[in-house]
């Protein structure tokens, strides 16, 4: 029976003026929202998603900028030689902790450089190095792609750590949406391979199973904005190269399907009521912590796929930031900058004495 539920009405107070612009801007997708993607209707929708779906940082206070970004290009996997990846902050002289960042985009979209200033302020309220992969984008790369490339970012950081000025017993992984799927397929990569350890995964309303929308239904006033059912199956399908849901998928590629957590690193896990993912990210850190892994879970009421980007001044944005922060920071064994909050505030919402 459909949900007499009224999503609009569940919108956190934070989130509601954000979200006229936010339905603007999604492209219009043929068929009914039980509608499966063809192959050819992406190979045609994918110019306009990836022109449209650019994160919007310039809200990111001059401040948080002053840290030095380098692009650099580093071995790649067999099958994509050459890597490039963006790093925040090195500093040889010093050791300090690192993030590997995987940028989100529902596998089939984003760019790593859109995220700098974003990460510019983490760093800046962590004091760490934070290094972003510019990973293959599915459908042109299926799994393991991704997961190779990032994988070989992983060993690359592990390996130039000295020069980088890091320190190997502090390296997170991070990522949003799909950037938190594919940073939780790391973490699993990782542990299996057994050749770089992970402390820490930071995962914001990560995506973790292809079978959400697809063979798993979710109530109607979930996953209504930024992130769909349908972008859903669409995405899992390019990652997989098979449809979202099918009985057999790739090995590793569905943190949701790896039957064994043991072992795994800590995880911070922040997702809200009215995304798609709610679910699914719940039983995950459900089953990381049965499975004697460390979790911190905050569930938000009212929040949508995407309201940091969104509603990047709101005070809700700003608290969850401020969570992430924070819990990485209680990873590192570290305190964050006293002034994090003014490095995270758009200068136009900073009050006077900001």
């Amino acid at each position: 029976m459909p949900s007499v539920v009224d999503p609009f009405a569940l919108v956190h107070p934070d989130l509601r003026s954000a979200l006229p612009d936010l339905i603007a801007r999604d492209p219009a997708f043929p068929g009914g929202p039980s509608h499966v993607i063809t192959t050819e209707e992406m190979r045609q929708l994918l110019p306009v998603l990836r022109k449209t779906w650019i994160l919007d940082a310039s809200h990111v206070p001059q401040i948080a900028r002053q840290w030095p970004i380098e692009v650099r290009t580093i071995p790649g996997p067999a099958d994509n030689p050459e890597l490039t990846v963006l790093v925040v902050g090195a500093d040889p002289t010093r050791r300090r902790p690192a993030i590997l960042h995987m940028h989100g985009g529902g596998f089939i979209v984003g760019r790593a450089i859109d995220y700098m200033p974003v990460l510019q302020a983490q760093a800046l309220a962590l004091d760490c190095i934070i290094v972003s992969v510019e990973y293959r984008l599915a459908p042109e790369a299926a799994f393991p792609g991704a997961l190779e490339d990032n994988y070989a970012a992983l060993k690359w950081l592990w390996a130039e750590a000295d020069a980088l000025g890091i320190d190997r017993t502090r390296i997170a992984v991070q990522g949003e949406s799909a950037g938190g799927g594919h940073a939780a397929m790391l973490a699993i990569a990782a542990r299996d391979r057994g050749e770089v350890p992970i402390m820490f995964q930071c995962l914001t309303y990560p995506m973790l199973d292809d079978r959400t929308a697809s063979t798993r239904s979710v109530p109607d006033h979930m996953g209504n904005w930024c992130w769909t059912a349908k972008y859903n199956r669409m995405g899992w399908s390019a990652l997989l190269n098979c449809p979202a849901g099918s009985d057999v998928v790739p090995a590793g590629s569905v943190p949701a399907r790896t039957q064994n957590l043991e072992g795994l690193p800590s995880a911070f896990v922040w997702v809200g009521t009215l995304d798609l993912f709610l679910e699914e990210d719940m039983d995950y850190a459900r089953r990381l912590a049965h499975a004697g892994v460390p979790v911190e879970l905050h569930v938000c009421p009212g929040a949508y796929h995407g309201f940091d980007g969104a509603a990047p001044g709101s005070e809700l944005t700003i608290h969850y930031k401020l969570d992430l922060i924070c819990a990485l920071a209680r990873a590192f064994g570290i305190t964050p900058h006293p002034d994090s909050r003014k490095f995270l505030t758009p200068r136009a919402v900073q009050r006077p004495n900001e």
